[in-house]
């Protein structure tokens, strides 16, 4: 199914829509948090919608955080291999997309006789704005 023809379900919409509008990751109980007024009562029903919304590549998850984040790139294929950039100042996250990471990591995988499957790779420093306010 095409990712444009997808209709998600109404609490995987609002799951969405919070993190959509967030300009850091959240963690699924603030999400919980800022959405039970809208009829999502249960931890389990936001999980649910967040597994959905990775599966289908509109968030994902900041492992080293344990929070989600809105994937800002139309048409995103990194379901499972991916690679931001995290503001240690700010959280201010940037995904970094492209193949070239799951290329290299493919190649050196096979050097060590090794079977890459996926990756999450987090790089800490500071973002353009907090670097020159040190």
């Amino acid at each position: 199914m095409a990712l444009e023809t997808l209709i998600l379900t109404k609490n995987q919409q609002t799951v969405l829509d919070i993190l959509e509008s967030s300009s850091e990751p959240l963690k699924a109980y603030t999400i919980l948090f800022d959405i039970q007024k809208k009829g999502i009562k249960s931890p389990l029903q936001v999980y649910r919608a967040l597994d959905k919304l990775i599966e289908i590549g509109k968030v994902h998850k900041i492992e080293s955080r344990n929070s989600y984040i809105a994937c800002k790139h139309e048409g995103c294929t990194a379901k499972t291999s991916t690679s931001f950039l995290i503001c240690e100042n700010c959280d201010k996250v940037k995904e970094l997309t492209g193949n070239n990471l799951i290329s290299y990591f493919s190649k050196q995988s096979d050097k060590n006789n090794f079977q890459y499957r996926k990756h999450s790779l987090e790089i800490y420093g500071l973002c353009e704005s907090c670097k020159f306010k040190n």
